[in-house]
């Protein structure tokens, strides 16, 4: 049974500091230790379920800051005071207009790509890349990962990469070759991407949300989960698990989301399918993951083999909230991701 309120363990420096939350907010907060309210046992605590930056408190909800052992009134005025310092008040549209002015877009390296995604992969939202094995899921992100640290007026965003790697995809080797191919050093380029990797479902969700640290101390501008589902389908076995796998996944596309808007950055997650043999029209394999991830992902691209091989890839725009569905056809070769010549 759960513990009542009453019964949830009091941090002392909770009654200490409860008076101290009713004064005047502070000018800014770049670190949460400095956030009324927030003494080192009730930090400690925080930082041990992934709380760690001021962003990561503004998006929090009073129940999940319950989970570190605090009250739920001091939880409440935590969140308010860093709220206080992030833009969450009624806006015009034409106020989000100007706001989305600072959305920027990611270069995938393929000219044709970036046009069926409307410039580049979208900052601020989620993008996911699904199909069938060795459709080309991985290797987008591991040109993403590159392409990150090219400046912006190359396509890229100016900084570095969080990987997330859940079925061991990632490879230092092909890193290199693609950086040096867009006039990166190689060495470099390992540098600016880190990688974790994740063991099951749980430690997946772990990272992510201990991630905001690394985010702001390594100047990340790129969070890819490769492959997002991949530990939710192969833990969460028939329909008796179902719905507790729904909860987790959604739980964690909600933090990604939250990572995205509160930093500015572009966040791809790639996804495994499932075949469908009795429908005649469609797609003919669907996305893991249901309507949860389905309202999750502002664009989804479902990747194909090319009629013919040599490497070509069919991208279709499935869903996207701004652009109609469409297609293109971009090549994977042993220099990365690039466009397909007419002669191809």
């Amino acid at each position: 049974m759960a513990p009542r309120k009453s019964e949830l363990p009091k941090d002392s420096d909770d009654e200490e500091n409860e008076s101290e939350q009713e004064k005047k907010l502070s000018d800014s907060y770049s670190d949460i230790e400095e956030i009324p309210g927030i003494g080192p046992a009730t930090l400690a605590k925080l930082k041990e379920i992934g709380y760690s930056t001021p962003e990561s408190l503004a998006t929090a909800s009073v129940i999940e800051l319950v989970k570190a052992g605090i009250s739920e009134k001091v939880a409440s005025k935590i969140i308010s005071e860093a709220r206080g310092k992030v833009e969450t008040s009624f806006i015009t549209a034409l106020d989000l207009l100007e706001k989305r002015k600072s959305i920027r877009r990611l270069t995938t390296g393929s000219k044709a790509l970036d046009e069926l995604l409307g410039g580049g992969v979208e900052t601020m939202s989620i993008t996911e890349f699904f199909g069938e094995f060795g459709t080309g899921k991985s290797q987008i992100c591991h040109q993403l990962s590159v392409n990150v640290q090219l400046p912006y007026e190359k396509g890229g965003l100016a900084g570095s990469a969080l990987y997330i790697d859940t079925e061991n995809t990632f490879r230092p080797e092909r890193i290199m070759t693609m950086a040096a191919n867009v006039g990166l050093d190689p060495q470099e380029a390992l540098k600016n991407i880190t990688v974790a990797e994740a063991y099951n479902s749980d430690h997946q969700m772990l990272i992510l949300e201990r991630s905001d640290e690394v985010i702001k101390e390594k100047n990340i501008k790129l969070v890819i989960i490769d492959s997002l589902t991949a530990h939710f389908r192969s833990e969460y076995l028939g329909r008796d698990t179902l719905a507790l796998r729904q909860q987790k996944l959604n739980n964690h596309l909600h933090r990604l989301e939250r990572l995205a808007v509160a930093f500015n950055l572009a966040t791809v997650v790639t996804n495994q399918v499932m075949a469908k043999p009795d429908e005649f029209f469609g797609l003919g394999t669907y996305p893991i993951g249901g309507h949860i991830l389905g309202h999750r992902s502002q664009t989804r691209i479902f990747l194909r083999k090319a009629v013919g091989g040599k490497g070509n890839r069919v991208a279709r725009l499935v869903v996207a909230v701004d652009r109609p569905e469409g297609e293109a056809i971009f090549k994977i070769d042993e220099k990365g991701i690039s466009d397909v010549e007419p002669s191809e």
